[in-house]
């Protein structure tokens, strides 16, 4: 087939959400492939990843990222195959990591996008663990969280890409993990599977009363993930000196108002202040990208060699792709959710 021939499935920013996305959020577009021209090259999408973060492209708020456009075709990182190329250094039928978006295919000059070889071995792992969410994990616990042997890490959405690794690698550090996840299942795995030494599931009944069980001797490290009722019940537990690597509050991504209730931002500062408790928010290639050499020798040797296990949901279909989404944004879940595109 001739790229004139070829059809080039998208999905377009239509609306900015208020709330959780709906079905007016994402608009389907079909359209020819585009022709790669001269310094181009022709991928064709076989991955695209699923991340929190984009809940905030889509809205225009004032953020570390520009905002999608209306109109626009929604981004996300993808595992490509390279189709047609002008670009030195990619062939067709090499593999890609490269941030295409939500389409069967896109254009690139090469810069940003890795090249993963002719046949690579578990080439969506690219998206996962040996990606940005594993480099997440990797570098805000070690750079942030830096625990000590000994010392208790609690990790909220503890079976999702990054919260598993972090467990994993808080254990091959010496430390207790527990995991915060929703649902026996999930906590199950969690202990089972990726060796934590407890879970508590935040849909149970007592949240605050289950942590602190599984925390006797408090939390050290809390990786951020989630926010609301979770940091809620956390934060009593925090030692002095406790340092909070804050990824994400994927709780909050869809609140159109502050929680209601009294006011707690003085009782909050207070607990800082009196535990001298360090928070540290991060944006992953900004602050850290220079370690990324470092990160994908130490997690290739950990998942060759099975020290870090890793699980992914693939979702087949661009078209499930909305709905995918907004199961992710509610913790339906189980693992890295990936869409197998074509």
């Amino acid at each position: 087939m001739s790229t004139s021939e070829r059809i080039n499935r998208q999905w377009v920013l239509n609306a900015r959400p208020k709330g959780e996305p709906d079905a007016e959020t994402l608009r389907w577009v079909e359209a020819p492939a585009p022709v790669p021209g001269e310094g181009q090259m022709l991928l064709r999408t076989v991955y695209l990843s699923l991340d929190p973060y984009m809940r905030g492209r889509m809205s225009d708020a004032p953020s570390y990222a520009a905002p999608v456009g209306i109109g626009e075709v929604m981004v996300g990182a993808t595992v490509a195959q390279v189709v047609e190329s002008h670009v030195p250094g990619f062939a067709p039928g090499d593999w890609v990591l490269a941030y295409g978006g939500w389409q069967d295919y896109a254009l690139s000059d090469g810069k940003g996008v890795a090249n993963l070889g002719a046949s690579p071995s578990n080439p969506s792992w690219a998206l996962g663990v040996l990606g940005m969410p594993g480099f997440t994990a990797w570098a805000g616990l070690k750079e942030i969280g830096r625990p000590q042997p000994g010392e208790t890490i609690a990790v909220a959405a503890a079976t999702g890409p990054v919260g598993a690794t972090v467990g994993q690698i808080g254990k091959l550090m010496g430390c207790r993990v527990v995991g915060i996840a929703g649902g026996a299942e999930k906590c199950a795995h969690a202990v089972d599977v990726l060796g934590f030494d407890a879970c508590v599931d935040h849909r149970g009944d007592d949240l605050p009363g289950a942590l602190a069980t599984a925390c006797p001797q408090g939390i050290d490290v809390y990786f951020e993930n989630v926010g609301g009722a979770v940091f809620d019940a956390v934060l009593p537990l925090l030692n002095s000196r406790a340092r909070i690597p804050l990824c994400g509050l994927v709780s909050q991504y869809n609140a159109t108002a502050l929680p209601a209730g009294p006011d707690r931002m003085n009782w909050l500062l207070g607990q800082l202040l009196r535990k001298r408790i360090l928070v540290q928010g991060f944006i992953i290639f900004d602050d850290f990208g220079h370690l990324y050499p470092q990160f994908a020798r130490e997690m290739g040797d950990w998942v060759r060699s099975g020290r870090v296990k890793y699980r992914e949901e693939i979702i087949d279909g661009l078209e499930a792709a909305p709905a995918a989404f907004v199961g992710l944004l509610r913790g339906e879940n189980f693992g890295k959710r990936v869409i197998r595109v074509g």
